[in-house]
């Protein structure tokens, strides 16, 4: 019992620092609204908290929309009557006020009152909603040209790494630092990185952990924002999908396997990605027709989740963990041709990028030919186990 309490003591109060937090802290200065989307429990509520530290102003409040009470403050009619309800918490229309929401998928018709707000007063927003099938389905009319949207997703590996205590470092390949990474980057593999999951150090509890990520998601993001009247066939999907990660997702094959149409399949899989659950990688193509019609490549939100939900190899594991160290910062393709020559990323148009758990001289000669065709400008192998080659890219190093 005293173990599981430090443990949770040490994850609610410590701050970690993510990658995109120097981005989100310039937004704090600026007008438009901040809004952070993403997956249920990838950090957002830590970020928002941290957020609201940094505003050196008494003029500002933190909400919870979740809270039904907090809720109420914004379901009035007259939308200039809210100031009444923020003086309970010493929050005044007189100077600017600093005003972070989060959860705000639980009052779909908030969008209408922070809108009024922002173009009547000198309010800075900073929003959190669970989901961007709410999000961009709601908010883009409403407050299109206010606002700025910051997507969050589970840990890349430089993340995980800090959050046990490593700041990641950067230059030429060292196999002393490559062997000091490894065992980590193994368990980034099996376990992903969701950041309660990587807090934890009991094998146990990070297994039952990603299955309250699941059931969160599954039983209030996907039963609340969809319209879907069988849901054990979305849950049938989910599981049929996770065991094809980094293939091409063949509707077709899905639509017989699950007795269900090719049309009701499409609704599903749109849903899982408008909802942060999968990722769809099109084909790399110099034509935008051709790329959008090509067949689409499917990645999880994260390679727990993969691991747990799915029968997937540790080549699945890998080339899923490359792409969540790549999808952030990145235009992600893949490149594939009729006689079933792959490259697995192409990034911004200009990077190819294959994914091995050993390379070797062959794979990266392959790779060039397959690279020149497309007039890739860079080419490099991925490679789990560790190469002198140049041309290869240490999986721990990327």
């Amino acid at each position: 019992m005293t173990n599981a309490v430090c443990i949770c003591k040490i994850s609610v109060d410590m701050f970690y620092k993510r990658d995109i937090l120097p981005a989100l802290e310039k937004e704090l200065v600026k007008k438009e609204i901040t809004v952070i989307t993403g997956m249920r429990q990838v950090g957002k509520t830590t970020l928002l908290r941290h957020l609201y530290d940094q505003v050196d102003s008494a003029n500002k409040v933190m909400l919870d929309i979740g809270n039904p009470l907090q809720r109420n403050i914004f379901e009035e009619k007259n939308f200039d009557a809210i100031w009444n309800n923020l003086k309970e918490f010493e929050v005044i229309k007189d100077k600017k006020a600093y005003l972070f929401l989060d959860e705000i998928q639980n009052l779909p018709s908030i969008s209408q009152a922070i809108k009024y707000l922002y173009d009547h007063y000198n309010i800075k927003f900073v929003l959190t909603g669970s989901s961007s099938y709410y999000l961009k389905n709601l908010f883009p009319e409403s407050l299109a040209g206010r606002k700025i949207v910051f997507e969050i997703f589970p840990l890349t590996f430089r993340e995980f790494l800090r959050f046990n205590g490593i700041e990641k470092k950067t230059g030429e390949k060292n196999k002393i630092r490559y062997e000091l990474y490894k065992p980590y980057y193994l368990e980034y593999l099996e376990y992903g990185g969701f950041p309660s999951v990587v807090l934890e150090k009991d094998v146990q509890r990070k297994k039952l952990l990603l299955q309250e990520v699941f059931t969160s998601y599954f039983e209030i993001d996907a039963k609340n924002l969809s319209n879907f009247g069988d849901m054990a066939k979305l849950r049938s999907l989910i599981l049929l999908l996770a065991g094809r990660v980094s293939s091409k997702i063949e509707v077709a094959k899905l639509s017989s396997e699950l007795f269900s149409s090719r049309e009701t399949i499409y609704n599903y899989i749109s849903f899982l990605e408008k909802s942060y659950f999968i990722t769809l990688v099109p084909k790399f193509s110099k034509s935008i027709d051709r790329q959008a019609a090509g067949s689409k490549k499917l990645y999880f939100c994260d390679g727990g989740m993969t691991n747990m939900l799915g029968r997937v190899s540790e080549g699945q594991l890998l080339e899923q963990s490359v792409f969540q160290d790549l999808r952030a910062e990145h235009n992600l393709n893949y490149y594939s041709n009729q006689s079933g020559s792959e490259i697995d990323f192409i990034l911004d148009g200009r990077i190819g990028l294959e994914v091995k758990q050993s390379a070797s001289r062959r794979d990266i000669s392959n790779l060039e030919k397959k690279a020149e065709k497309l007039n890739l400008k860079e080419k490099y192998i991925v490679s789990l186990q560790y190469s002198n080659e140049k041309k290869v890219i240490l999986a721990t190093d990327l």
